[in-house]
């Protein structure tokens, strides 16, 4: 019989997030992990499998509980326009509060990883849909409820909202200032309540 593990899973696997949502992928070494984890090289090995491994699991976690989490919470619970507004001011205090300027661990993936490995361009592409999927029912349900415009297809008014996200999360990296940010994001909500 193994001996049984003697860490809390979850409270090691935030710390390799935050490892490799501070490093990168490429630049985070197995010690660097391990350390951050408190494990041994062996324990982590054990536990979470190679570096790759590790990372998916880190990585479908970050997923779980800030996009899926957001989602929950916004989706369905505000007015449409009021759900998207509120996702965009979540993601702006969050880049105004990271001082480390990390980011959002799901766009460096799609920036660092995904473009050459087909299994996280497939984890990154999907969840990247989700996203701008999000963006889309609630621009369909404000156009329902006569909130949004309906000058522009749910589609394309989903697609531009999700390309503002994206571009939010990138610029943050580098000017994490609250005016560019909240400059960015109001023309794209000032489209959706054009008439």
């Amino acid at each position: 019989m193994g001996r049984p593990r003697e860490f809390d899973e979850t409270e090691v696997l935030v710390a390799a997030i935050d490892c490799f949502w501070e490093r990168g992928y490429e630049a985070t070494s197995i010690r660097e992990l391990a350390d951050k984890m408190g494990l041994t090289g062996a324990s982590l090995y054990n536990a979470f499998g190679d570096k790759r491994t590790l990372y998916r699991r880190a990585l479908h976690h970050y997923i779980e509980t800030s996009f899926a989490d957001r989602v929950q919470r916004l989706e369905g619970k505000l007015p449409p326009l009021q759900a998207i507004s509120a996702f965009f001011s979540e993601i702006i205090e969050r880049s105004l509060d990271d001082k480390q300027r990390k980011g959002c661990m799901l766009v460096n993936s799609a920036l660092e990883i995904a473009p050459h490995d087909p299994e996280f361009r497939k984890i990154v592409t999907e969840v990247l849909g989700h996203i701008e999927a999000f963006f889309r029912r609630c621009v369909q349900a404000g156009q329902q409820d006569g909130t949004i415009t309906t000058s522009q297809s749910a589609a394309d008014l989903g697609r531009l909202l999700f390309g503002v996200h994206v571009g939010l999360r990138v610029v943050a990296r580098t000017r994490p200032e609250r005016a560019l940010l909240e400059g960015m994001v109001r023309p794209a909500l000032a489209l959706l309540t054009l008439t």
